[in-house]
């Protein structure tokens, strides 16, 4: 704070009403930094400055001839409407002479002395100090070096009419114009206060040293507040000093309930009632240490009355053992009847109060970890909470459960456990503990489980054997009758293994068997299952497939792995297998079925030559063989550029002139002619083609509509946009890149995207067709009708032409859904083209509702007769 700001509130402010133990503090703080008006109210000082003078018929403001005082008097006058509010404030003003230049109506009825008649006397003829005058004459000389307010303090004081009293006092100077012009002594008088300090200390004296000395924590609480704690009292709530207590409330070192469910705050409150009406009270109550630790307590509190106020003298005891003991001597006969298993014990809200060693020792919690913890915390996440619900409510019904669970150490490590509960019940028949017995049986599990590990693995591979394959298979087949899913059987066997076996003998073959296993483990993901059902057979199956593809690609993938050279000793060897698929549930509807299904494919596959695979159903043979032929010759025709475009023309309806032209991609198959995209996109797709052979498009397009401009005839070319070109990261650079080589501006270049495109494009939709706007090129939306776009997402997108799908042509045409689409590309201002336009009456109704532009047989029809038909050859 500026020591040359005042600490007086201006008169337009209200001073706050205090008791009388409190009024100093509140109205002039020790520390004027900590008072949040401090700022506010040196500014509305300030302000005040540029007044005019407060009118002179102010109480006790009287003039004086000196320049000074004339000032003092102009400043003091500002001050008297807000130093008369404050009458608990004795408040008095000197000059550097000491003399006595304002006294208000508080500090006249304190002193004895008539604020006219105080006027231009020194301070002593209000309150001298005696003994300790020098000592304040030395703080008013300090204030006046230093410009800063005195510490406050108490004073023993005479007044002028004789009294003894003890004054709260401070001085405050107080400047004007940057000059400090006079000091303002503020008085309270504290003699009640003191009076009882002075007769508490005289009776007390033998009471301080017990209340500094006792074993017992002894706490005194004022208005609520715990104003002073002993040394007792800092052990006992592991306290590290004194500050952690004052001004904080007991219920604050309380659990937010009592452990019969009460919440502790109004708990409390209620036993301080309690007390206050009764003159004491005594109870046991659950505390909460500095350190997060809970204990029981006794507690005496004892209402005192002092100055009109009631305070409480508080004695605390730790009874925490004597509440452990109380539990211990009811439980003990039930805690230790069967003490070779752990035992826990909890309390009816099923918080942990006991454990024994056994529970230690098995589990490696102690008492420290466990104690008053939920017993849900050590939980082992292996079970649902459906599970424990079921247990508790068998509990409920029957006072008690058992079974298996699965448990956890305090290392992390989980083990078997069987776990027996039982509910004890009070003498009303009420809950009052449970009780838990656990037993380890990891040994006995691990036993289990090697004995069935046996029965149901080969003993060589430790493959699955047959046994349990039927037993997955069983699931698996559950499984995806009730998702409507599909399964795949493999059936495997391996090419001339009994040449291997014969002639280099079983230990080799074995050694074979055992890295067909391995590399087989590492063709199928972990919800699939790889087992041997004997000698070189091997069945695999494929659980919740997508579709035949992936049987194929896995059945490709064993074979692959499989003709791999095993190097087993001396020996390099080489085999191969032939595999048997069949399909749930095509091929049938049940384990025997399809197993035996599979088993004739893998027969049919050695029939044809060995090293390869076949289905079942010679339908999906078909397709997986074409499937398979078409990849491969895409793959080629790519390479050897095999693939043609057709261009279809887009006429203006109006005028009936070729505008544009849509490139359409052929492939000239070696062996079948020439094929339309329908026939081999889909493989084209799924084989992860779709971008290079977009590409392609995309340049040779470009590159054709080139040749047109040079030849005197420009045409936008349109594109057609695949998914996966969509939303690669190089869209737009292969756009430009194509423009770049081609030399075509990008106006002439149209690409067109389709609804599901911009639908499943997510949020990078909106950046990518910014972007391909910000290069030039036009954008239409192609299909439109057939899917989900809404008229506030095409309004936010840089779309051009909505072209309306082939679809709402057939058959007559959907006139009421093309009338729609017209009228709504034209809210838009975007131009509209109609695809699959098949006969002149479909064309008369375009033409009339209004469309732009026009594709299909009538177009190339109008093409043909205006002898350009060979333009776009």
């Amino acid at each position: 704070m500026n020591p040359h700001e005042p600490l007086l509130p201006p008169a337009s402010h209200s001073v706050p009403k205090t008791d009388s133990r409190s009024n100093a503090r509140s109205a002039f703080p020790a520390n004027p930094r900590s008072d949040p008006t401090a700022d506010r109210t040196s500014q509305s000082w300030f302000d005040a400055k540029s007044h005019p003078a407060a009118d002179p018929g102010q109480p006790h403001a009287l003039g004086h001839e000196s320049h000074l005082a004339s000032e003092a008097l102009d400043l003091i006058a500002r001050l008297v409407a807000a130093l008369e509010l404050t009458p608990l404030v004795a408040v008095s003003s000197i000059d550097r002479e000491g003399r006595i230049r304002f006294c208000n109506t508080a500090c006249a009825e304190l002193s004895g002395v008539a604020g006219e008649a105080a006027l231009g006397q020194p301070m002593q003829a209000l309150f001298s100090r005696g003994e300790r005058e020098a000592e304040h004459d030395a703080l008013v000389e300090e204030a006046w070096r230093t410009g800063r307010h005195s510490p406050t303090g108490d004073w023993q004081v005479r007044t002028a009419g004789g009294r003894e009293l003890w004054l709260y006092s401070t001085l405050v100077p107080v400047f004007h114009e940057g000059t400090l012009t006079q000091i303002f002594c503020m008085d309270v008088d504290v003699t009640s206060r003191k009076r009882n300090e002075d007769a508490l200390a005289a009776a007390g004296t033998n009471f301080r040293q017990l209340f500094q000395k006792s074993d017992d924590a002894i706490l005194l609480v004022s208005g609520g507040l715990i104003e002073e704690a002993n040394p007792a009292a800092l052990r006992l709530f592991k306290c590290p000093g004194a500050a952690t207590f004052v001004g904080r409330r007991l219920a604050d070192f309380s659990p937010l309930q009592q452990p019969g469910g009460a919440l502790s705050e109004p708990a409390a409150r209620q036993l301080e009632e309690q007390a206050y009406a009764q003159g004491n009270c005594r109870y046991d109550w659950r505390y909460l240490d500095c350190a997060g630790n809970l204990f029981w307590a006794e507690v005496l509190m004892t209402s005192v009355t002092l100055d009109h106020e009631y305070l409480f003298y508080v004695v605390v005891r730790d009874i925490s053992e004597r509440k452990s003991a109380e539990r211990t001597l009811y439980l003990g006969a039930q805690v230790f009847e069967n003490s070779r298993d752990a035992i826990l014990l909890t309390d009816h809200q099923r918080h942990v109060i006991s454990i024994n060693r056994a529970y230690s020792a098995i589990t490696g919690f102690g008492s420290d970890d466990m104690l008053g913890k939920p017993l849900s915390v050590y939980r082992s996440g292996v079970e649902d909470e459906t599970f424990f619900r079921h247990v508790w409510d068998e509990i409920e019904a029957t006072d008690h459960w058992q079974g298996e669970i699965w448990s956890r150490r305090k290392s992390g490590e989980l083990f078997p456990a069987w776990l027996a509960l039982t509910a004890i019940r009070d003498s009303h028949d009420q809950v009052s503990n449970y009780m838990a017995i656990v037993s380890d049986i990891t040994e006995r599990k691990r036993s289990e489980e090697q004995t069935r590990h046996l029965a149901e693995h080969d003993f060589l591979t430790d493959l699955p054997n047959r046994v349990l394959l039927l037993d997955r298979l069983s699931l698996a087949l559950s499984a995806a009758r009730r998702k409507g899913s599909m399964l795949a059987i493999l059936f495997l066997d391996l090419d001339r293994f009994k040449q291997i076996n014969d002639t280099l003998g079983h230990q080799v073959g074995d050694q074979l068997l055992k890295e067909v296993a391995a590399r087989l483990l590492k063709c199928v993901r972990k919800v699939d299952t790889v087992s041997r059902q004997g000698g070189d057979e091997f069945v695999i199956i494929l659980a919740d497939i997508g579709g035949i593809d992936h049987a194929a690609h896995v059945a490709a993938t064993i074979r692959q792995a499989i003709c791999q050279p095993y190097g087993i000793g001396a020996h390099e060897l080489h085999v191969s297998t032939s595999i048997g698929v069949a399909i749930f549930p095509s091929d049938g509807d049940d384990i025997d079925t399809l197993v035996k299904n599979a088993d004739t494919a893998m027969y049919h596959a050695k029939q044809g030559g060995r090293n390869n695979f076949q289905f079942f159903s010679a339908e999906m043979n078909e397709r997986i063989v074409e499937r398979a032929s078409f990849e491969q010759g895409l793959r080629r025709a790519l390479a050897e550029g095999q693939f043609e475009l057709a261009f279809e023309p887009e006429l203006d309806i109006a005028t009936g002139a070729l505008v544009a032209a849509e490139a359409l991609i052929r492939w000239r198959h070696p062996e079948l002619g020439l094929l339309l995209p329908e026939r081999f996109l889909g493989v084209a797709e799924e084989a992860g083609l779709m971008v290079p052979i977009g590409n392609w498009v995309l340049r040779e397009a470009c590159r054709r509509a080139r040749r047109w401009m040079d030849a005197g005839t420009p045409l936008v070319v349109a594109v057609n946009l695949s998914p996966a070109q969509f939303i690669g990261r190089d869209l737009i650079d292969n756009v430009r890149d194509a423009l770049a080589e081609a030399g075509l501006e990008p106006g002439c270049l149209e690409l067109e995207l389709t609804e599901a495109i911009i639908m499943k494009g997510g949020n990078a939709t909106a950046g990518t067709l910014d972007g391909l706007r910000e290069l030039g090129v036009r954008l239409s939306l192609d299909d439109f009708g057939t899917g989900w776009s809404r008229l506030e997402q095409l309004k936010d997108y840089p779309i051009g032409k909505l072209k309306i799908a082939q679809a709402f042509m057939r058959g007559g045409g959907n006139e009421t859904v093309i009338r729609t689409i017209i009228a709504m590309a034209r809210s838009l201002r975007m131009t509209v083209i109609a695809e699959g336009v098949e006969t002149p009456g479909q064309l008369a109704f375009l033409r009339e509702e209004g469309c732009d532009l026009y594709q299909g047989r009538q177009a190339e029809a109008a093409l043909r007769e205006g002898g350009l038909d060979g333009l776009l050859r």
